[in-house]
């Protein structure tokens, strides 16, 4: 049976790592080992949403959760068709502003190896530091943009903050632009 020793790792990377793995074989069984509630919580989630059978069972502060997948019993996945991001800060979140960055650095890891993914990102205001060089959330969004979203940074915010020079990713846009595409846009989500 494949091992997928999660121990340590923070979230995401244990549901991640089992997604992974689950999405690499059309039918099969893992054992994944995690070291704290929510990790496990997550993991058994993933698996009901996807009709995979599961058993758990907890040993010295450790999970072992047996997941099987059989070919014919996996939810379809369903695609967005039309996403746009705005992210407005380089925090997620209100309250601490060492977890907020800690948070945006894991939902950009997270969105990275989703299977939906935005058609765009939007940066502006505080959010446009997230975009330039020195960036704790930049490989997120370079692989997003690797896998084909849309970055725009807004020109204006970047100016004001002194970092046009330091873009590292995605192009430079205009409050126009920045419009016509949040008003076309399906779907809208600001962070």
């Amino acid at each position: 049976m494949h091992i997928i020793d999660c121990k340590g790792l923070k979230c995401p990377t244990p549901l991640i790592n089992t997604k992974k793995y689950f999405d690499s074989i059309e039918e099969g069984k893992a054992k994944v080992i995690v070291d704290n509630e929510v990790a496990k919580n997550n993991i058994v989630k993933f698996t009901e949403s996807n009709g995979f059978t599961y058993e758990v069972t907890e040993d010295n502060n450790l999970f072992e959760i047996v997941i099987g997948k059989e070919e014919c019993n996996c939810a379809p996945m369903e695609l967005t068709e039309d996403l746009t991001i705005v992210v407005s800060s380089d925090k997620l979140g209100e309250g601490d502003d060492t977890l907020g960055e800690t948070l945006m650095k894991s939902y950009f890891f997270a969105l990275s190896e989703s299977d939906n993914l935005p058609k765009t990102l939007i940066f502006m205001n505080g959010g446009v530091k997230l975009t330039v060089e020195g960036s704790p959330c930049l490989e997120g969004i370079v692989k997003l943009h690797e896998r084909g979203v849309e970055i725009l940074s807004c020109g204006t915010c970047l100016d004001f903050f002194g970092i046009k020079e330091k873009l590292a990713i995605g192009e430079i846009s205009n409050m126009y632009t920045i419009v016509e595409k949040m008003n076309k846009s399906k779907n809208t989500i600001k962070l």
